[in-house]
């Protein structure tokens, strides 16, 4: 193998050559991993090869310990640790570090990445002590292109997600420290260095927690990051201000001291810079501030709810600068670039949301400044002024007490109606957007006899006018027909007499010829709202729009033989994707009033997905759509069992395409609460499907807990006779209840909690199954598992409200189920009393979840009586 020639062909823009490539490299891995590392390490040291050749061995060397899947990054590097022998590895680490001075500044860079992905190994195993020290060295006495490379080595290794790295990155946060602050400083004169520096420090922050307790060192810190924005580099003066922002954000405590002294002169500087991205940051460094005191007043509020008098420290850095800042965010609020994508962020956006922000950081503190601006520049000739007034009315309706707000809102809104006649489409798009969050936050000020009309007229007005005002409109229409839909149930609501016009405007816009699919999404999705909104009243208009989308997607059909182009495929699936959410939106609101139409639709549905082509995205709104017409027909369902069921098998087995498997787990246990005992002809596919899929590892573990979860639907569907698949399916739930975490990511602690969601949720049907069929003595092999569950739930701090309330669920289950006492050994651990009355008693919980902890509750004394042979009444 010609390395060289291997490792260009990697960074090929030829599909083949680069794949082929790759794969000759992952071959030579699996041959002799350790002489792949080496020679690799060798080209990337070796000066005199191609810079190309070298940024690939670098890039090579990385992607051999690194993977997205966590189970995956550990097996790739368990390899370094067990396979590769200590000289081997000795030379490698010699060979990455050696090319951190090398004169070719991308050799570096590679070779920066490469030490951070074998950092993240040894590191947090106490291996490779020298490390840090050999980069602050770098820093203190390397030339300059080894002093950026060393302090880009430390940014990448600081930037990690890995919990147990970053554990072991405090331990040497002095090093860290003085590398980036060395750097960083104004002394520095190479620019390269010190932008390097100014990173690295912006991702170390979070590890040098102990430093920034010690008074003499941050205000050094501080010092040198104060400094920083003042660089002539505009890399360096952004490092600078993102770093202030992370700082707010993790030291907020710290900060009162420097805000006094010179953060908010500096900022509000920064916001005013020609630089737009300098001029984000600053603007950002607000939004943190407000975000932390936003979140601050909540923890204090619930700290005061609970009785604690443990309160977080707040310094109101918002309020007190309101007079200063707020004016600032108004002028960049009026920096509107009209090239701009709909989802660029640039300054006017950051502007706009560091404002929406303050409003519920300081609530009515905020009304005053932007009163003041719009009434100066509502009538501006400069759109751009009469935009920005706009938008700032609209970005103050969530925060400000309501008394001050309502007469405020009943005064614009004949003003922002009128303004959607501007001849200016930005002016017209931020009215409609203004009016939509009036129509989110402040509803209760809208009159629907003095407003209603006119307001419902303008926003179907700027639908028909311009595309791109199209999802603003959308947006405040939906808003409108959530916020008046009046009671559930109710005989008519505030939209009743505007009903029939708003559906047929609505689907004369999808009709156009001119509408993209933007904006025929955008109008079918404020469809789907007025349908779930509509008063009882109104269901003979929407039984009547039935007939009109049916007729709408039966025409689609045939068009499935003409597509020639994949634009044209993807404008078709978006259409029926459309179409098939209204119906599925007409069959929740009608629910068994559907009846007279569920063949034709049915018919149809089984149609599309006779149609639809491979990776469609049809499928899973047809499958959503079934799942209504099941919950809405119920055991009439059955009907359409034998034609439906082969595209349900289809899909449960379809591995390749996770989303539709998904949405088929789901489809078996609506269909399962529908069908009841009826679904029984069926259950042994399903649950051979849903064994396999649970054990499939193709699919990721976000698919387990729903499965356990139909385990659950199945068993309470079909009782007695689930008894054919208990001892499969116990022995799948023990296995799940024992799984350990093996890392503390968000997102593992988030699977572990839904897992045993879906085991209490198996568990509980299963209970109700078999003491529905007078079997509960197949249970009892299971029962001290289900309590060796219960009582790791009690002890999880991570359980959630779900979890608990399943739990309690299949502690009262389990007591009916035993009503005897013969298992009340364990209903009377005090850990089991002690985790119901915190369920029952916890405030933030629901109705629901504190009522079956209340009856769970009595399950365990009646199983306490039970014991002491009393008969309870």
């Amino acid at each position: 193998m010609d390395v060289n020639q291997v490792l260009a062909g990697t960074l090929s823009p030829d599909t083949q050559i680069r794949t082929a490539a790759e794969q000759q490299l992952s071959h030579a891995a699996e041959v002799d991993f350790s002489g792949y590392l080496t020679t690799l390490s060798q080209e990337l040291a070796n000066e005199q090869a191609q810079p190309q050749v070298r940024v690939a061995a670098g890039l090579a060397l990385k992607n051999s310990f690194s993977a997205r899947e966590y189970a995956r990054l550990r097996q790739v590097q368990e390899r370094w640790l067990t396979q590769i022998a200590p000289d081997v590895k000795a030379a490698v680490k010699g060979l990455a570090l050696k090319t951190l001075s090398s004169n070719d500044a991308r050799a570096g860079q590679s070779a920066a990445q490469f030490i951070a992905s074998i950092a993240a190994i040894e590191l947090p195993r106490e291996q490779w002590p020298e490390l840090m020290q050999a980069l602050v060295e770098n820093v203190g006495q390397g030339q300059d292109h080894q002093k950026q490379a060393s302090l880009t080595t430390i940014g990448f290794i600081c930037e990690t997600e890995d919990a147990d790295l970053r554990d072991s990155l405090a331990q040497h946060s002095n090093a860290i420290l003085t590398a980036v602050v060395q750097g960083a400083r104004k002394e520095e004169a190479n620019n390269d260095v010190r932008n390097a520096a100014i990173t690295a420090l912006g991702d170390s922050l979070e590890f040098v927690r102990t430093n920034f307790e010690n008074e003499g060192e941050r205000n050094y810190i501080m010092q040198v990051i104060c400094e920083a924005t003042q660089a002539e580099d505009t890399r360096i003066q952004q490092g600078a201000y993102g770093c202030l922002n992370r700082i707010m954000g993790l030291y907020y405590d710290k900060m009162r001291f420097y805000m006094e002294k010179a953060l908010f002169g500096l900022t509000i500087q920064g916001m005013k810079s020609d630089e737009e991205d300098v001029a984000k940051l600053a603007v950002e460094f607000w939004c943190t501030v407000c975000e932390e005191e936003i979140s601050i007043e909540d923890d204090n509020s619930q700290a005061q709810a609970e009785g604690s008098t443990e309160m977080r420290e707040f310094f109101n850095f918002a309020r007190v600068a309101t007079q200063e800042v707020v004016p600032v965010l108004l002028e960049l609020l009026a920096k509107q670039d009209e090239d701009a994508a709909d989802d660029e962020y640039n300054v006017s956006r950051a502007a706009y949301q560091c404002l929406q922000l303050w409003a519920q950081a300081v609530g009515s503190t905020v009304v005053p400044p932007v009163l003041a601006f719009v009434e100066k520049n509502l009538r501006s000739e400069d759109w751009h002024y009469r935009d920005a007034a706009v938008s700032a009315f609209g970005a103050i309706m969530e925060g400000p007490e309501e008394k001050v707000l309502d007469p405020l809102v009943k005064q614009a809104l004949p003003v922002l109606i009128g303004m959607m006649d501007d001849q200016v489409v930005q002016v017209k798009d931020s009215s409609a957007y203004a009016l939509g969050r009036i129509c989110e936050a402040s509803a209760d000020s809208i009159d629907p006899s003095l407003h209603l009309q006119p307001l419902i007229a303008s926003l179907f007005q700027g639908l028909s006018s311009h595309p791109r005002m199209a999802s603003s409109c959308c947006w405040a229409l939906m808003n409108l027909a959530d916020r008046f839909a009046g009671e559930p149930g109710c005989a008519a609501n505030p939209l009743s007499p505007h009903f029939q016009a708003s559906i047929t405007h609505l689907l004369q816009v999808t009709e156009r010829n001119d509408a993209d699919n933007m904006l025929r999404t955008a109008a079918y999705e404020v469809l789907n709202t007025f349908v779930a909104n509509a008063a009882n009243g109104s269901l003979p208009l929407v039984a009547e729009l039935a007939s009109v989308i049916l007729d709408r997607l039966e025409k689609t059909i045939p068009l499935q033989q003409q597509v020639v182009s994949v634009e044209d495929k993807l404008t078709l699936e978006e259409m029926q994707t459309s179409l098939t959410s209204v119906i599925m939106a007409i069959i929740q609101r009608l629910e068994v009033e559907i009846r007279p139409q569920a063949d034709r639709i049915m018919h149809l549905l089984l149609q599309l997905l006779g149609t639809v082509g491979a990776k469609s995205s049809v499928p899973d709104t047809v499958f959503a759509a079934v799942g209504a017409l099941a919950n809405a027909l119920e055991e009439e369902f059955m009907k359409y069992m034998e034609s439906f069921t082969p595209y349900l098998y289809s899909a449960l087995g379809n591995q390749e395409e996770p989303a539709l498997c998904a949405m088929a787990i789901g489809l078996v246990s609506d269909i399962t609460r529908s069908l009841n005992e009826k679904i029984q002809p069926y259950c042994d596919t399903l649950m051979n499907y849903l064994l396999n899929n649970l054990r499939s590892q193709a699919l990721g573990n976000q698919f387990k807990p729903a499965i356990l979860q139909c385990f659950g639907d199945i068993a309470q569907a079909i009782g007695g006779a689930f008894e054919t698949y208990l001892s499969v399916v116990a022995q799948v739930l023990q296995q799940a209840a024992g799984i350990n975490i093996t890392d503390n990511t968000f997102e593992m602690l988030d699977y572990v909690v839904s897992l045993r969601e879906g085991i209490m949720d198996a568990w509980g049907g299963i209970i109700i199954a078999t003491k529905s069929g007078g079997k509960t003595n197949l249970l009892r092999p299971y029962v001290e598992s289900i309590f060796a569950l219960l009582h790791t739930i009690f002890n999880d701090p991570n359980r959630t409200e779900a979890l608990l309330r399943s739990s309690m669920g299949v502690i009262g289950d389990l007591s009916e189920a035993f009503p005897n006492g013969e298992y009340s050994q364990y209903f009377r651990s005090e850990w089991l009393t002690t985790m119901a009355r915190e369920t029952r008693g916890n405030r933030e919980f629901s109705s629901r979840t504190s009522d079956t902890a209340r009856w769970a509750r009595e399950q365990i004394k009646r199983q306490a009586a039970a014991a002491q042979g009393i008969q309870m009444s």
